[in-house]
């Protein structure tokens, strides 16, 4: 009986630590406070005010109607809420994957991104369900740093002709720019004086804002703190204010009957209703079964769900501020965000840094915070799409343009120079495959070209070969740098063999780095032994672990006596004192 109530006792607690573990609200909600709920509202608004012109811009990267971009920016936040384990992160468009989600809209329409989102979340969440977040350290840093730099560029050269006033197809890097070099006649002089005045406003507040803190600082006076504070919120602010201030300014040209920007136009108002994702679609008079949106789809059924993972768990890890961060558990709410953002009509979402660094900056306390971002969209929807139609086409561009600029990685190739130069050269074909060719093509050939370097270092790796005096005798010593396996087998032989010329009777072989092997190499060292006898030259394997002796000996018996320990002058004497065939024997016999 006791031992029923142990067991019953044990698995409560476990079934309380599982909850807390993929429920985080039921770990921190019983602890929370009117002072963090104050700090969450602050910064659920502020974020707020970031999310509503941000979602606007990335719909229309994406080629949908702008309503859907404020579609995909509240049903997520209020989802991570719930299963969310870290406190910073906001969950709702981004242009990286506005960007990838492009071509699936111009073929199929909104029912394309929108299928998009449900399968990205179930493919997310099943690879948090069986722990394969792993898979994402394939995307190494020469990588992923020329992808984001390439959808960035892509991005923004996109938004040209916006920003021009100049209309066109193509979302590609060449066609954008091909389109804006063959109508340069045609760009509007309001639209182009607008949108660059809107973009270099967005910088010049991001940097020279970027000192003020919210923070109060003994050593500054009352003065100095308010006016950090000022500059703090301006900064954060900025998109907000350049919207309403292109908004406003449409208006007020309107009443007097003069208008030279291209606007917005009308957007739907209203919430959606909460509906399963389309299986199949008509659009522009053609009708798409499943199968076939899913053959449309292409190599972006994988990237997008993997581009998903790699931005939400970069940020989080990012803004962890030392505590460890659950990749599985993130992966589930990531999954399930998308899931439910897809019956309320959402593109693909994740993490989005800038959004997620104005959260922290805010002093944001828990997930609470979301709650008041996505009230706040839902509000926008609700009661001012009415004044979404005024907003210049040029102004979102300029919000696009500016928040590109940030996701460049311009240090990238001298960090990669210092570090490494051989680094460089992945981040290069990554970047100039994923501009002149496509993203998730990019992306592929970065990869292939960063495992050809792991693959051509493992088949030639770091062999130092030296004469030494050892007594009266010299010799050669050869020290492999690293571990040993099948690529390099043949390359340590031939180096052998090229480089020990026969002056030199005695070749030591130092396998003190080499941890473990494989049939393949051991193959090879017995056919070294072999080649360095009819060369009448010696080989002693010193130094070498158990274990690979052991598989040495098993592919070879008489490899036994060539392998030794201890300093390598009395290695080197009782070598010459024993025939290597029968040396291990004779001491196993005589203990």
């Amino acid at each position: 009986m006791v031992k029923l109530c142990n067991k019953n006792l044990s698995c409560d607690v476990n079934l309380k630590v599982r909850l807390k573990r993929h429920v985080p609200i039921i770990d921190w909600l019983p602890s929370y406070t009117v002072n963090k709920l104050f700090h969450d509202l602050l910064a659920g608004l502020t974020v707020a005010l970031t999310e509503v012109p941000q979602s606007l811009a990335y719909a229309a990267i994406a080629g949908l109607d702008l309503h859907y971009g404020l579609y995909s920016g509240y049903m997520g936040i209020f989802v991570y809420l719930l299963f969310g384990s870290c406190k910073d992160i906001n969950v709702g468009p981004t242009g990286l994957l506005s960007l990838m989600i492009q071509p699936s809209v111009q073929t199929m329409g909104a029912d394309g991104a929108v299928l998009m989102t449900l399968i990205s979340g179930i493919i997310i969440f099943t690879m948090g369900i069986l722990h394969l977040g792993f898979v994402v350290e394939f995307f190494s840093y020469p990588v992923i740093a020329g992808f984001t730099s390439a959808a960035a560029i892509q991005t923004g050269s996109a938004q040209l002709r916006s920003l021009l006033g100049i209309s066109g197809q193509g979302s590609e890097f060449l066609d954008s720019w091909i389109t804006v070099i063959e109508n340069i006649r045609k760009v509007r002089i309001g639209d182009t004086i607008l949108g660059i005045c809107t973009v270099v406003f967005l910088l010049v507040v991001k940097y020279v804002c970027s000192s003020g803190s919210s923070k109060s600082d003994p050593q500054k006076t009352k003065t100095q703190n308010v006016m950090s504070l000022f500059f703090w919120l301006f900064s954060l602010t900025r998109y907000a204010l350049a919207v309403i201030f292109g908004a406003v300014l449409a208006f007020t040209l309107s009443q007097y009957d003069r208008m030279p920007f291209v606007l917005t136009g009308n957007v739907e108002r209203g919430l959606p209703g909460f509906s399963v994702p389309n299986f199949g679609t008509t659009y522009n008079n053609e009708t798409f079964s499943f199968i076939q949106m899913i053959s449309n789809y292409d190599s972006s059924i994988v990237f997008i769900p993997m581009i998903s993972i790699l931005e939400h768990i970069s940020i989080a890890k990012a803004f962890a501020q030392g505590k460890t961060i659950d990749g599985t558990q993130e992966m589930l709410a990531l999954g399930m965000c998308n899931i439910a953002s897809s019956f309320v009509r959402s593109m693909p979402i994740t993490g989005s840094f800038t959004r997620t660094a104005v959260n922290n900056q805010s002093g944001v306390k828990t997930t609470f915070a979301g709650f008041f971002t996505g009230c706040l969209v839902l509000m926008s929807l609700g009661f001012i799409t009415s004044f979404f139609y005024y907003i210049p086409k040029a102004t979102l561009a300029a919000v696009v343009i500016s928040a590109m600029v940030n996701l460049v990685e311009f240090k990238a190739v001298p960090i990669l120079w210092r570090s490494k130069k051989t680094d460089v050269i992945p981040f290069l074909v990554t970047l100039l495959t994923s501009l002149l060719w496509n993203l998730e093509y990019g992306i592929i050939v970065g990869i292939v070209v960063n495992i050809f370097f792991i693959l051509y270092k493992s088949a030639r790796p770091s062999i130092k070969i030296e004469t030494k005096l050892v007594g009266d005798i010299n010799v050669y010593l050869v020290e492999p740098t690293t571990n040993l396996q099948f690529p390099s087998a043949e390359f340590l032989k031939e180096s052998v063999l090229a480089q020990c010329d026969a002056s030199i009777s005695f070749i030591i072989i130092d396998g003190k780095n080499m941890e473990s092997i494989d049939a393949t190499v051991a193959k090879n060292l017995k056919a070294l032994i072999d080649n360095l006898k009819i060369r009448k030259q010696t080989i002693i394997f010193w130094n070498f672990r158990e274990k690979v002796v052991k598989v040495c000996i098993n592919l070879d018996k008489s490899m036994d006596g060539y392998f030794f320990q201890g300093s390598l002058s009395n290695v080197i004497e009782e070598f010459q004192g024993a025939n290597p065939n029968q040396k291990r024997g004779n001491d196993l016999d005589q203990a």
